[in-house]
């Protein structure tokens, strides 16, 4: 069945955090690695902007009907940042401007120049399929982060945290429905789009936020979410996802990419 747009565009909105007390994080502060795992999930929430300049260059720009799902999904992304933000104000953590400003900066020239110079180019090479590998990357992201959020619920069992990630992760399932249904859609349709797709995805994709923050913080919180009990279930479970996806299957790429960030990830 065919994504609502209209629908969609009718209902996007900040994350409702109305009935929350932020209090409750002074009374039960989260673990210091919780902290530090909230802090990226911040970064990748509040560069979807960034991410969005970069796609604007694109033949997806072309596109009105994804151009309007962007514009809806940057709103509710950003809103996504800024609650997190309130979670790090209360642990009087630097969040808001501040730390996104100095995100940006930290990309330097490659990132906020030659990047999407080099995207624009290649997206021209491969013409129309490029939408394709575009909605298949979203769609993998997606489901990346909202099985970050749900690890997080889990591991951390703070109500008032599980209550807000869960609203978060409800508008990131309907993300997920959309890049599923578009790459799904013109997977079928395009073996070019299929070739094109899986080479992208063998030789670039990488953990979302691994191209905006630190190794070193990548690792941690891959580690601190994939790499212990209960991890490798996750791990194969998102390959699986990629699997049935037409044209891609057998590539294994959250597992590779695991490996190459040094993270053991245990047997599901």
């Amino acid at each position: 069945m065919s994504f609502d747009l209209d629908h969609y565009k009718q209902t996007a909105k900040a994350v409702d955090v109305d009935d929350i007390d932020f209090d409750d994080f002074r009374d039960q502060p989260l673990s210091d690695d919780a902290i530090r795992c909230l802090h990226y999930m911040t970064d990748v929430e509040t560069h979807t902007v960034c991410y969005l300049r970069d796609l604007l260059v694109t033949p997806s720009h072309q596109n009105p009907r994804i151009t309007a799902f962007l514009t809806m999904w940057n709103f509710e992304e950003y809103w996504h940042g800024d609650v997190i933000d309130r979670i790090l104000a209360v642990h009087h953590e630097v969040n808001g401007l501040p730390r996104h400003r100095s995100v940006r900066l930290s990309q330097g020239f490659k990132g906020n120049v030659v990047t999407p110079i080099t995207q624009c180019l290649a997206a021209a090479v491969v013409g129309e399929d490029f939408i394709a590998t575009h909605m298949t990357f979203g769609a993998v992201n997606e489901w990346s982060a909202h099985a970050a959020y749900g690890r997080l619920i889990e591991l951390e069992r703070h109500a008032t945290l599980t209550k807000i990630l869960q609203r978060i992760q409800q508008q990131e399932s309907r993300h997920l429905a959309f890049y599923m249904s578009e790459a799904r859609e013109r997977l079928e349709k395009s073996r070019k789009a299929q070739r094109v797709t899986r080479f992208a995805l063998r030789r670039l994709w990488a953990p979302v936020g691994s191209s905006i923050s630190p190794k070193p913080e990548t690792r941690f919180v891959l580690n601190h979410l994939l790499g212990g009990e209960g991890g490798g279930k996750i791990v194969k479970m998102l390959d699986s996802k990629v699997d049935k996806l037409p044209g891609q299957e057998g590539l294994s790429v959250v597992a590779k990419a695991m490996k190459a960030f040094g993270v053991r990830v245990a047997a599901a």
